[in-house]
């Protein structure tokens, strides 16, 4: 079971969860991973604005899960990411995996979180308190991170 989508309600962790772990009687580890919208000390970010290209978004995210599913045997994976405004302390994205062994669920959660940060076509705007606003850049330690998973001996 693959589930993805891309909203701009919040999601329930819990029972995102729970429909992961009743997939099969074969799961036997699960790993999930919330990502939220958060502000650097002192920084003023008052909220955070991801728009995306709306069909590509969700096929990319797909296209993710699937190789997930596949390279680490899962039996279940969901991928859910916000968009539209959020503000600090929001939940922006939910990624589960369940699998036979808690390994296999550990890895493929990393390896969705590393390759959605720079995989996936969202674009990122900060706003301030003090009125400021900008795009944010790529960073070089996501494109790093993501670029690691190219060697599946590393699996």
């Amino acid at each position: 079971m693959i589930r993805v989508q891309v909203q701009l309600d919040e999601f329930d962790m819990g029972a995102e969860m729970t429909v992961l772990s009743r997939i099969s009687g074969a799961v036997g580890g699960m790993s999930v991973f919330m990502g939220q919208v958060r502000g650097n000390q002192g920084d003023g970010l008052e909220s955070l604005t991801l728009e995306h290209y709306p069909g590509m978004t969700e096929k990319m995210l797909m296209g993710l899960a699937e190789e997930a599913f596949s390279r680490f045997h899962l039996l279940g994976c969901t991928v859910i990411h916000r968009v539209g405004t959020m503000y600090v302390g929001d939940p922006i994205v939910f990624v589960g995996t369940a699998a036979s062994h808690r390994a296999a669920a550990l890895q493929a959660t990393a390896f969705l979180i590393d390759r959605l940060k720079t995989g996936a076509p969202f674009w990122k705007l900060e706003r301030f308190t003090d009125g400021r606003s900008h795009w944010v850049d790529a960073r070089e330690t996501d494109d790093a991170a993501a670029a690691a998973w190219d060697d599946p001996s590393k699996d």
